[in-house]
């Protein structure tokens, strides 16, 4: 059965576009068409496998959307917009979007953001459990905890915990990590790593976890 993917997008010629490309690769493809209020809801309600989400709609925010759509899912999101602005790709990221793309995107840089983020979610976890300096990472639960305390990752969350504790008092190159999030570090904003990196770090730090657990090695890395 093909991959769902859903189009949250105004501009009708642009959602055309999009959903024409996806056919064309194989996925089956939804659009949303209406006031824009419900928007969540529908979206969830066709059972995705990711949702193409824009940024900027009449009458309705993709920031509010996205937190709203994470609020009750785990569906992948891909934050497509015309917006460069370095604060909406962080506050995307932040409300829980997995990858943020600008218009006028390439189609193929489009596909592979968008293959790399199904390939990541559809990727069966282990029920193996890394200890690390108090820390504890069950990567099959997709949970850390600390002290006593237990909070829920999210996929990248999960991908770049998983990275740096199999390798202990090593310093993991982004680019490294950025090919165990996206598969390829070729068409990634080095900007989004950050994002999610003190996403995680926001994590572990209501866990109580030390904030010098996940160190940051200026210009080659991360460490733990």
């Amino acid at each position: 059965m093909a991959q769902r993917i859903y189009i949250i997008e105004d501009d009708t010629a642009l959602r055309t576009e999009l959903a024409h490309v996806l056919e064309l690769s194989g996925y089956a493809v939804a659009a949303y068409e209406g006031t824009w209020a419900d928007t969540a809801a529908r979206a969830l309600a066709a059972e995705p496998d990711c949702i193409v989400l824009d940024l900027k709609l009449p009458g309705a925010d993709g920031h509010s959307i996205c937190r709203d759509i994470r609020a009750h899912s785990d569906v992948p999101i891909l934050m497509l917009t015309s917006s460069e602005s370095e604060f909406d790709e962080v506050m995307a990221m932040n409300l829980g979007a997995d990858d943020y793309v600008v218009k006028p995107y390439r189609p193929a840089v489009l596909l592979a953001h968008l293959q790399a983020l199904l390939r990541r979610s559809a990727t069966p976890a282990s029920d193996m459990i890394i200890r690390h300096k108090g820390v504890e990472l069950n990567v099959g639960s997709a949970t850390v905890s600390f002290a006593g305390r237990t909070a829920e990752l999210t996929r990248n969350e999960l991908r770049i915990l998983q990275t740096l504790m199999r390798n202990p008092g090593i310093v993991v190159p982004r680019s490294e990590i950025m090919c165990a999030l996206w598969e390829s570090d070729a068409f990634i904003d080095d900007n989004t790593l950050t994002v999610n990196v003190n996403r995680l770090r926001k994590t572990l730090g209501t866990l109580g976890v030390p904030d010098d657990f996940l160190a940051t090695r200026r210009g080659v890395g991360y460490t733990v």
